[in-house]
């Protein structure tokens, strides 16, 4: 009883300002995804990862697909997402702004996980995925990684809320 696609085209989507300014309340954590060793390490900021299943243990990430982390990731075929949490505001327009490449590594302690793939060692949390699947939906690329590795920490989490980042004190 699935959504047939020849129905979802008799609507118009809304514009993406629209959809923009209703995503602003929507609170959701900040996270570093990264990729790769040495010279060839790559990260964006991303707010948009959620837990997918349980068996196997998956989540759902969404990286622009233009941006350089995207082809890295699919090139690498693994990839960490560090948990960011309250002080690391910094870090994370770092990772979101104009700065490129390896340099976006260069403030901030990192460590290499057992996949061999960057973790942010002050952390909140971190976990380590193998790419299970990859879609591109307009103009992000969805990747599915399946868990093998996490690492827990301490701090109250880091959000996005109506555009600003914000410390979420712990329950």
């Amino acid at each position: 009883m699935g959504c047939q696609i020849s129905q979802m085209t008799d609507f118009h989507s809304v514009e993406a300002a629209e959809f923009r300014l209703a995503m602003r309340n929507l609170a959701s954590g900040v996270a570093i995804v990264a990729t790769g060793t040495e010279t060839t390490r790559r990260g964006l900021t991303v707010s948009s990862v959620t837990s997918l299943c349980m068996d196997p243990p998956c989540l759902l990430v969404g990286v622009n697909s233009s941006s350089e982390t995207h082809a890295a990731i699919l090139a690498n075929g693994r990839f960490g997402v560090s948990l960011l949490g309250r002080g690391q505001e910094d870090l994370a327009l770092r990772f979101a702004g104009g700065i490129k490449g390896l340099e976006r590594f260069a403030t901030a302690p990192w460590e290499q996980g057992v996949l061999d793939v960057p973790l942010l060692e002050p952390a909140i949390g971190a976990l380590e995925c193998v790419l299970h699947h990859h879609q591109v939906v307009g103009t992000h690329g969805l990747f599915i990684g399946r868990i093998v590795a996490t690492r827990g920490g301490n701090g109250d989490p880091l959000v996005n809320f109506q555009g600003a980042l914000r410390a979420l004190p712990q329950a």
